[in-house]
């Protein structure tokens, strides 16, 4: 039988095909494979930040309820199997290996996120799954993902500038894309979305005839605090989650149950090493996502953090990215910075950075963080952010974890 090491490295030579933006190919392909996007209910999620914190609450939130719940999110963190979320456990590699061996042989003009996308759908049919939890990987109107029927509820988070090249240059444009996963019958819950993107979102439900339905609290039990850490940095992604579950009909205690347990890695993690050494990784990765982070990074949010001299940052990025915005919303934040490269093609020079904004510049993740740490010391806190990929390999490092390659699809 083929290994995974195999059947990856046979994906991966997919990935110089890019994003292919279309449902055709994604339209046939499932047809072929008898539409297992038609074997489950759905919550759909698109959004420029906070739908992979919605989409992990969510189905958390589902899974206290007693649902078998489906997850599929990109990009992996550290393994590819992570996409594919069966009851809260990444998909295990026999089955992976069957799935995607299965798609490239029945499709084989799929590109990397395609075959991705229709794996996940087999693998949640063939599991009888109760809901899937989709998040979107690029837009929605066009995303790989989009060819489920309409979903149970369609959540858009937020609405930044990101990706501008495939989606537009203006709020509206980019609301547009985000708002072709919105289809008659569907619920749908909005984010705190800018009013020019809120206006096309709308104008989208009311000509398909899916009703907006209000905002949440994120407090599901009125009064009773919620058990989960950081939980003030989260709340109008969490508020997203809790709208979406009190449409599926869940009680408001088993919301508050699911909320404690969810675990969403590399998403304002905070990290503990030798009982007091704190590393928090975030995937901010675009000025947006700078900015909430920035908002996480107030020494009255880190508990003993005096001040940002205790703070030190360690990023990098991808010249995909506006990186210079995201630097200004971050440099007041801590005293020291250190900028490296993500494992990535497309990673920004940090000795560009270092001529931006003054910082040391480290040869490896693994370099970034020795040095990270010598500058503040075991009680300061160390924060890895910028990209996804960087966010990766760090995590990898500091918890000794294996890794597939990353891919920016």
């Amino acid at each position: 039988m083929t290994d995974l090491k195999s059947t990856l490295e046979r994906l991966y030579r997919l990935v110089p095909l890019g994003k292919k933006l279309g449902l055709e190919r994604m339209q046939a392909a499932c047809a072929a494979f008898g539409n297992p996007e038609r074997a489950f209910p759905a919550v759909h999620i698109a959004g420029t930040n906070g739908k992979g914190t919605v989409t992990a609450f969510t189905a958390s939130i589902a899974r206290a309820s007693g649902m078998k719940v489906g997850v599929y999110t990109s990009p992996h963190l550290m393994r590819f199997a992570e996409r594919i979320n069966l009851d809260n456990q990444p998909i295990n590699d026999e089955l992976l290996v069957d799935l995607l061996n299965r798609v490239m042989d029945g499709a084989p003009d799929l590109t990397f996120f395609e075959v991705a996308t229709l794996a996940a759908f087999l693998a949640f049919k063939e599991a009888k799954v109760d809901l899937a939890v989709l998040e979107v990987g690029l837009g929605g109107r066009l995303d790989a993902t989009n060819v489920i029927p309409a979903p149970r509820v369609a959540a858009i988070t937020r609405i930044a500038y990101d990706h501008m090249s495939d989606l537009g240059d203006s709020l509206g444009l980019i609301a547009a894309e985000k708002a072709g996963i919105i289809k008659a019958s569907s619920r749908v819950v909005l984010g705190k979305i800018h009013p020019e993107a809120r206006a096309v979102i709308e104008a989208k439900a009311a000509a398909v005839g899916a009703p907006i339905v209000p905002l949440a609290s994120p407090e599901p039990v009125a009064g009773a605090p919620l058990a989960y850490p950081r939980v003030a940095l989260v709340g109008s992604n969490l508020a997203v989650a809790v709208t979406i579950a009190r449409e599926l009909g869940i009680a408001p205690e088993v919301m508050a149950q699911g909320i404690e347990q969810t675990t969403w890695p590399g998403r304002n993690e905070l990290l503990h090493r030798s009982g007091q050494e704190l590393t928090l990784l975030d995937c901010a990765h675009n000025p947006d996502g700078a900015v909430a982070l920035s908002h996480a990074l107030d020494p009255s949010v880190l508990g003993d953090i005096e001040s940002r001299k205790e703070i030190v940052l360690v990023f990098g990025a991808l010249n995909t990215k506006n990186w210079k915005a995201m630097l200004r919303r971050l440099e007041t934040v801590a005293g020291h910075r250190v900028y490296v490269a993500p494992p990535m093609s497309k990673a920004v020079d940090p000795s560009e950075i270092a001529a931006f904004v003054p910082g040391e510049v480290a040869g490896s993740v693994g370099e970034a963080l020795t040095r990270a740490r010598e500058l503040i010391g075991p009680r300061g806190v160390v924060v890895v952010t910028g990209s996804t990929f960087l966010v990766g390999a760090a995590r990898a490092l500091l918890l000794n974890l294996p890794t597939d390659p990353a891919v920016a699809l």
